[in-house]
């Protein structure tokens, strides 16, 4: 079975935001083996470090934007493209704000924050990628870095919950608004050690309680990039519109 993206030309790029730390960082890294990326985040030196550590790091670009700043966001993205005469056919949204607070500590910047990284971003971002103009109907899959969280409740994760619920619901709308020609799905992961979760996992009592709910134990990295590598192969090519969880059977387990 022909993939798709890896048939593309060299003017075709996967694009993955978040790609200064964590899973984006891993993403990006094991991507750069098999396709051209564009590495997405705000913090110039960590994505050049990120760069750094790709494979053949002068293929790849990096785009330097706060996905925060989301007013700007659509023209940024399309310049950086035609700029660089280069077509997105994989886009890979794994950037996102994680404040774990009660809601009544939550001030509105902290939730707005949440919503302009997690959610709003990648709707500014689709609808450049989708422009005719702009990526040439080059688009085939996109895949959203959501959470186990939009389907269960946990305290301290309201605006994440809800911003990843509401990204699990755009991911719908577009599986059905973009098909046949993109594919859009989502991977949710339990609980990973990354930057944004080592505050969880630096406090020994909480990671062994959090451990003792996953069957599999917790998770890495690299247990989410292998499903995002499948999403974005041609070997899916007749699954958009899913939310697959990655959670070491986190969410199977009732005894919890």
């Amino acid at each position: 079975m022909t993939d798709p993206l890896a048939t593309a030309n060299e003017e075709s790029c996967v694009l993955i935001t978040g790609a200064s730390s964590g899973l984006g960082r891993e993403m990006a890294v094991h991507l750069s083996a098999m396709h051209r990326v564009i590495l997405g985040g705000r913090d110039h030196d960590r994505l050049q470090r990120t760069l750094g550590e790709c494979v053949d790091p002068a293929r790849h670009l990096v785009w330097r934007h706060d996905l925060g700043d989301v007013e700007s966001l659509a023209a940024a993205l399309g310049d950086f493209l035609v700029a660089h005469d280069v077509r997105v056919r994989g886009f890979v949204h794994s950037a996102a704000v994680l404040n774990i607070l009660p809601l009544r500590s939550l001030t509105t910047a902290m939730i707005r924050d949440a919503f302009h990284a997690n959610v709003f971003s990648a709707m500014e971002i689709l609808k450049v990628l989708t422009k005719k103009k702009v990526n040439r109907q080059q688009l085939r899959s996109v895949v959203f870095i959501s959470s186990i969280a939009s389907r269960f409740g946990a305290k301290g994760f309201s605006a994440y919950s809800a911003s990843k619920g509401a990204l699990d619901a755009l991911m719908k709308c577009m599986a059905v608004e973009l098909a046949p020609e993109v594919r859009v799905n989502s991977v949710l992961p339990g609980a990973l050690r990354t930057a944004m979760t080592e505050s969880m996992f630096g406090d020994p009592e909480l990671a062994a309680r959090i451990g003792a709910d996953y069957p599999l134990g917790i998770g890495l990295p690299s247990d989410v990039v292998d499903a995002v590598e499948f999403l974005l192969s041609g070997k899916a090519r007749w699954i958009t519109g899913q939310q697959i969880v990655v959670d070491g059977g986190r969410t199977a387990n009732i005894t919890a």
